[in-house]
């Protein structure tokens, strides 16, 4: 995968493989809305979710027909593709497939899972802790910098904030800005309410828009996105996920809040 520049990085799709067609779809939509606003596009979504509220939760496909899904889309959409990973056993399969390994928020301080994922020397998303402040990020950043990743990037997906909500600190960016790395906004997760809905986790996407352009304003080097076409006919994280109409505007509103940033950092 080649490095995004100048651009702000997009990462998007749905949460959860179900339907490969209708994956490969978000992903092709989501490639244009980035071309036409200005952002360098990553696809992601997971072949497995395992942080599920219920044992009857809908989990994905597995780890082979995911990832052998992953490839395909990858391929046909001609772009690079992200993933989570749970546990060891699943990184080395994962890595001959993506580009990008995600560690979950809840694993952010497995030791052996970010450092062998490190090893396969792919690029590491780390999402950060619901349960960890900006600066003990720095810890993560360094396990995967010295297991060997080809480059580290931290997901801010906001804090716990009392039972089933949670909160974004938005000081966050600029106090994890000393670790230089690509500092990505959460745009649906951080609204998400986790257990919320009993057996499953609410969210609150209609204010996607308003929180991710207060984090671009604060620092942010992209977004991470969770999309589909029709969120509520999805199995996993329906509630949370931003209806696909709705991203056009999203990306457009913030890729004028990046441009103004960037032009401040041009001119000091």
């Amino acid at each position: 995968m080649r490095a995004p520049g100048e651009k702000p990085l997009l990462i998007a799709g749905p949460c959860v493989l179900e339907d490969e067609t209708e994956a490969l779809r978000i992903a092709e939509h989501c490639v244009r809305l980035a071309r036409e606003e200005g952002f360098f596009y990553v696809f992601k979504s997971s072949y497995l979710k395992d942080n599920r509220s219920s044992i009857d939760s809908y989990t994905g496909p597995g780890l082979k027909e995911g990832l052998n899904m992953l490839e395909r889309i990858g391929a046909r959409a001609r772009v690079p593709v992200l993933t989570d990973v749970h546990c060891r056993e699943e990184v080395g399969p994962a890595a001959e497939v993506c580009d990008v390994l995600q560690i979950p928020a809840f694993l952010a301080r497995q030791t052996r899972l970010i450092v062998e994922a490190a090893r396969t020397g792919r690029i590491l998303n780390l999402k950060k802790g619901q349960f960890l402040s900006p600066e003990e990020m720095a810890h993560a950043v360094e396990k995967a910098r010295r297991g060997g990743a080809a480059g580290v990037m931290i997901t801010e997906r906001g804090t716990f904030f009392g039972y089933n909500n949670l909160v974004v600190d938005m000081t966050s960016f600029a106090r994890m800005k000393p670790l230089q790395v690509p500092l990505i906004f959460d745009a649906t997760h951080s609204l998400q309410l986790p257990g919320g809905s009993g057996d499953r986790s609410g969210g609150r996407p209609q204010f996607a828009r308003y929180l991710a352009r207060a984090a671009a304003a604060a620092g942010c080097d992209g977004l991470f996105v969770e999309t589909h076409f029709a969120p509520l006919s999805c199995k996993c994280d329906a509630e949370a996920m931003l209806p696909l109409d709705d991203l056009k505007g999203l990306l457009r509103e913030v890729a004028q809040i990046f441009r103004i940033g960037r032009h401040k950092d041009e001119k000091h």
